[in-house]
């Protein structure tokens, strides 16, 4: 039999669960509220801080500082670069024209030379006695011939007479002329036996510096050795041959056809410059393979910078620009408006200016259009402007700039476009 009497404390719990179960959902709303309440204000400081009194709300209502420098007029050199291999005036290997004994070789390796100097001294005992004996055989058929020609001359008259036969005057007057023969030969071998002896005695053909040699006294030397005996090379002045893209040959050919004097300058391997010269020639063909065409430029080289088969950067002034305007390489800046500068107007502004380049070197840059000397142009905060900004000067004892009032830097500067060998022609 079921009871239907429920025990009313049984009842009574459901009410309690429910309450607990109310206020475990009221603490855990209550919970999360507070948690979102607690990250609201963590992240509440930066949000403040965007846009308060210290942060970049408070930099976007202020002056931008900046450094600039006002332009500048100055004259602007057209060049171009080529890589140029130093080359000898004369280069030449000193080699024995007899064979024998090197006695000497009186030269210090390295030491400048005239021309005429000894450089080797070969054995002459051989060459001396040949010499002697075909003065010896020259003597001999001289002395035979002046014998020969006084029978002629007695023969001769002896024939006006009739004292003697015709045949024997013949036979005589060729006898002289035999012995006369043997004469010029004799000769020919004396000059040819002392030629030999000159030989011996090896000298210098040119002024130069000589290098390091390559026998040794004691040594037999031949006319046929490869080596020689020491190379020779003429340095003063001295070459430095080097290649240009034809499209330059318009610009260059006509100032050396005219005789003008095109400068170059030879540059080392720091971008200095070791030696000045001018353009000496232009070569007559271009290089099809390459495109180019080879110059030669000459050097004085009286401090010896420039050494034969030296690599070296040859710098061809081809033209100069006067009356550029000119502005630091650091202000031009290339973006979607193209090629502009910053400029600083009179009430501390900027205006971003679009600028038509020309010829450039290193700091400085040739303005075409955009913007005219005196102008101040932003060379230091550029990554913040824009046009219209608000801007402070601050001064550059380093550059040379300063705050409005700076006075304008004169024309004195001359930087020279440096213009790689690879790229087209210059527009000037």
């Amino acid at each position: 039999m079921t009871p239907d009497f429920v025990p009313h404390s049984h009842h009574a719990a459901d009410p309690q669960a429910r309450a607990a179960r109310r206020k475990r959902l009221t603490f855990a709303v209550v919970a999360a509220a507070v948690l979102v309440a607690v990250l609201a204000w963590a992240m509440k400081p930066a949000s403040q801080s965007a846009s308060g009194p210290g942060g970049r709300g408070a930099d976007a209502g202020r002056p931008i500082p900046v450094r600039a420098v006002a332009a500048s007029t100055g004259s602007v050199d057209v060049t171009v670069d080529a890589l140029g291999t130093v080359n000898a005036l004369n280069t030449a290997t000193i080699h024995s024209r007899v064979d024998g004994l090197l006695l000497q070789v009186p030269f210090h390796e390295g030491q400048r030379v005239k021309a005429g100097d000894l450089l080797a001294q070969i054995d002459p005992s051989t060459f001396q006695a040949t010499l002697n004996q075909a003065e010896g055989q020259l003597a001999k058929d001289q002395a035979q011939l002046a014998g020969a020609r006084v029978d002629l001359d007695r023969y001769m008259g002896l024939l006006a007479k009739d004292s003697i036969a015709s045949q024997t005057v013949d036979a005589q007057r060729f006898t002289v002329q035999q012995l006369e023969g043997a004469v010029r030969s004799d000769r020919a071998a004396v000059e040819n036996a002392h030629l030999q002896l000159t030989f011996t005695r090896v000298s210098a053909p040119f002024a130069g510096r000589v290098g390091l040699r390559q026998v040794d006294p004691g040594n037999m030397v031949h006319a046929a050795d490869t080596n020689g005996l020491v190379v020779l090379t003429q340095t003063h002045p001295i070459y430095v041959v080097f290649a240009v893209p034809s499209e330059h040959l318009a610009q260059i050919y006509p100032h050396w056809s005219r005789g003008d004097a095109l400068t170059v300058e030879a540059l080392d391997r720091d971008g200095k410059v070791a030696a000045q010269g001018r353009l000496a020639a232009v070569d007559n063909q271009i290089d099809t393979s390459t495109g180019t065409i080879k110059l030669k430029a000459q050097f004085d080289n009286t401090d010896d910078a420039l050494f034969p088969d030296q690599f070296v950067t040859a710098r061809l002034r081809m033209n100069t620009v006067s009356g550029a305007t000119l502005v630091p390489s650091a202000s031009v800046q290339r973006g979607a408006p193209g090629t502009f500068v910053y400029v600083v107007n009179a009430d501390n502004t900027v205006s971003l200016r679009k600028l038509s380049l020309g010829p450039a070197s290193g700091d400085l840059v040739s303005v075409q259009d955009g913007v005219k000397p005196g102008e101040r142009v932003v060379i230091d905060g550029l990554d913040k402007l824009r046009d219209g900004a608000q801007v402070a000067l601050i001064a550059d004892t380093a550059r040379g700039a300063a705050a409005p009032g700076t006075p304008t830097p004169g024309p004195a500067q001359r930087p020279h476009r440096r213009q790689p060998a690879a790229t087209g022609a210059p527009t000037g």
